[in-house]
Order: structure tokens, then sequence, then C-alpha cells
């Protein structure tokens, strides 16, 4: 994804008194919520907030880009589900629950398109191996009170006809949907700009503090932008901004997925009629077949840092494995190849709502899956935003919850290593 905070290379002031009392920082207009970061996250929070009457400003200098333009927008709580993520699992239904009205209202307010398909999911197993890994995961749905349907691959192959002929088996799950995040993305920001947020297109470089209370953000031009409440929605980095409490700092480090995109030819179509998942000699390969035409391959997980690098080895190991899933894809035009960040937490699950330090709010950590979580996160946020309290659904997920007991307010300075704009 695109980074959020500055790519600022000088030290960060104390910050622990007034930050904005710098000689370095030129004061401007105060605003009821500062939402820094444009992403599907940080947009949908400011919406939401400010449909409960805030004025809200977001700080971002591309509103819309992040991890959206690389997401394949897969809105997976069943096909998703991971061993001791049943927690998560609760709130990933509680989002995709609300994914059908969430769109309708945005369609209404925007009249933006954003790709929302009830196509289904069917994940599939093409070996012994993929087959026994696919019964445990039916077993821990099982377990959980979902309810996919197990079918042979002889079934499989009759659902959707391009499947390669040795699919073993699959779990068909019709609750697993789509949408298109780019759109998504550009429709938000269409719905805040008419309900009256305002857009700073701007680095942030360190958060203000008075008095151990975050009072706004400084941006990399030195100009302070003053807030009743901050909210942190800076993806993968979101860990880095300067000037927050090392207590309140949010753990995410960004895990890298390559994806690719390419055209299904009219000749072709319909190619899938769904949204088709499989384990490939221990890797997860995805394909998400679009109303549009384009044909979503992903994505690889790689721990390496701050690096968006497309590689050949990227590239070729989605390729062969959709290729094992789907022999057909190879006659299909390669458009486009991107690489992006994704915001990983130590248990995979967001952080939502208040810290321990006054003013401060974060939205961040969505890991796999941001676009999925989008519509319950702005509600979450605007319930903290005006309340103080996180809802019940949401309480297992404060950022509070690795907190090991009471912990000094000092604050942190940015990386010396130069932060470049993280092209998603």
């Amino acid at each position: 994804m695109r980074s959020r905070t500055s790519p600022d290379t000088s030290t960060s002031p104390d910050t622990r008194t007034n930050s904005t009392t710098s000689p370095r920082t030129r004061a401007t207009t105060s605003t009821d919520v500062l939402v820094i970061g444009g992403g599907v996250i940080g947009l949908v929070t400011a919406w939401r907030a400010a449909q409960r009457g805030l004025a809200v400003t977001v700080v971002d200098p591309e509103p819309g880009g992040g991890a959206a333009q690389v997401a394949a927008g897969m809105l997976a709580a069943v096909t998703e589900l991971h061993h001791g993520e049943q927690t998560l699992l609760g709130l990933n239904l509680a989002s995709a629950r609300r994914y059908p009205d969430f769109v309708a209202e945005l369609t209404e307010a925007t009249g933006h398109d954003v790709g929302y398909r009830a196509c289904g999911t069917l994940a599939v197993a093409l070996d012994s191996d993929d087959r026994a890994h696919l019964r445990e995961l039916h077993a821990l749905q099982q377990r959980s009170g979902l309810t996919p349907e197990w079918l042979n691959g002889r079934e499989c192959r009759r659902l959707e006809p391009m499947l390669a002929p040795g699919v073993r088996g699959g779990l068909r799950v019709d609750d697993d949907h789509q949408v298109d995040p780019r759109r998504l993305a550009a429709a938000l920001v269409v719905a805040c700009e008419q309900a009256g947020v305002r857009f700073t297109r701007a680095w942030a470089r360190e958060l203000s503090l008075v008095r151990d209370r975050a009072t706004g953000v400084v941006l990399a031009d030195g100009t302070a932008l003053a807030a009743g409440q901050t909210v942190l929605a800076g993806g993968s980095l979101s860990g880095r901004l300067a000037g927050v409490p090392a207590a309140v700092l949010p753990p995410v480090r960004p895990v890298k997925g390559q994806v690719l995109r390419l055209t299904v030819p009219g000749r072709y179509a319909p190619f899938l009629s769904r949204t088709v998942r499989a384990v490939v000699r221990g890797s997860h390969v995805y394909l998400v077949p679009r109303v549009s035409g384009e044909l979503v391959v992903g994505a690889t997980s790689e721990e390496l840092g701050w690096d968006t690098t497309v590689t050949a080895g990227g590239v070729y190991e989605l390729l062969r494995d959709a290729h094992e899933l789907v022999p057909g894809i190879t006659e299909l035009p390669l458009t486009e190849t991107r690489a992006g960040l994704r915001p990983a937490s130590p248990d995979n699950a967001p952080f939502l709502g208040p810290t321990a330090l006054p003013g401060l709010h974060l939205a961040t950590g969505h890991y796999r899956n941001g676009v999925l979580l989008t519509p319950v996160t702005g509600d979450v946020l605007a319930h903290a935003l005006t309340t103080g309290e996180l809802p019940d659904e949401a309480r297992a997920f404060t950022p509070e919850r690795f907190a090991s007991g009471p912990q000094p307010l000092t604050t942190t300075t940015p990386s010396p290593e130069h932060l470049t704009e993280l092209s998603a």
C-alpha cells in the first residue's frame, strides 16, 4: 500500500510538550476529527464520522490510493478462516452481513457502481494433500457454526467447467462474495466530499501532543493541524508515525503481496462464474473474475519489509499455480502486475478504537481483511468517536489488548532510512 507517513527523514522534536510550538510548524485551522490515511479504512471512518455530524479532515497525499489499488476484493469471511482466528470470524461475518446495505447506501449517495457481486466462492483441492488440508478447514468451519457444502471433483467441475480435470474436491461457499476495491475507494472519496469531509493532500510527519493528549498532526511542510480526536489509519506504516508514544504505537508490520490482472476476451467468456481458490503445494492462489472481464490472480505472501518490487519469481509462481488450477488461463492477456503491503498485526486482527493516549484512536492492522472489514470498521469508529467506547462486537479488538501494564508515554522518532512512496 502507499505509505501514509511522511517521507521526511529529519528527526522529530520531543513531542511530550506541544509539538505545534516548534519553530518549524505553522498553525492552521482545527477540526473535530483528523484521519491520518486515505485508504478505504480511513475513508469509511471519515464518511461515517461526518454522517454523525462531526467536522472531519483526512490527511493523505493521494486519497483512495494505497492497498485498495492492489487488493482483489474477496469478501471471504468463511474461506479466509484460519485456526486461532475464531474471534476474528465473528467480526468478519458481521461486516459481510453489512455489505449489501453498505453498497446500496454508497451507490445511492455517489452514483458509483463498486462492483459488488454476490457470486459465491469455490475452494478446491488439486491433490490428496490439498484435499486433506481442505477437509481440515471444512471441519473448522463446521465447528464454528458455518455451513459450506463439500463437493466431489465432478461436482466442482460442473460448477466451473474451466477447472483442471485433476480437481479432487472442494467447498462451495455461497456467502463469500466480492467487490472491486478500486471502485470502492473512488466511491468513498466522493461520499466523503459530499458529506463535507475536507482533504489535506499531504504527508503526515508527526503526531502532536499537549500534556499527554493527542491534539492533531504536523505535516511534512511544518503545517500543524489541530483536532479534538485523531484516528491513525495508515495501514502497514501506522507504526512509523513520529511522535506516537511507544505505549500506544500499533505493532503493525508489512506483508508483501504480488497480484496479477488478466483480461478475459469475449470469445472465452464466461471464463469463471465465481471466485475460485486453492492451496497448491502449500501456496494459496485465488482467481477473482469481474463482470468487466478482468480476472485478478493472487497473491504471494512475503515477509520482506517495505519492498514492493514485482519479481519474475512472484509472477511465475502465481501463473504456475493458477495454470494448475485453471489450465486455460495461459491463453489470457496479462495486463497488469502489482505489489502492495498488507498491514499485519501479531494476531492477524485489526486495532480499532480508543488507545491509552487520550484523543488518539486506531483503525489499522486489518491484514488480509481490510476490504471485507470496511463497513464494520466505519460503524465501529464512528461509534467510538461519538461515545468514547467500542461497541460490543469490537471489544475484542481494542488497541490495548497487547498492553502489558502501565508504560511511560515516551515518543517515537522517524526511522533513519528514507521512506519513499510505496506504490501499491
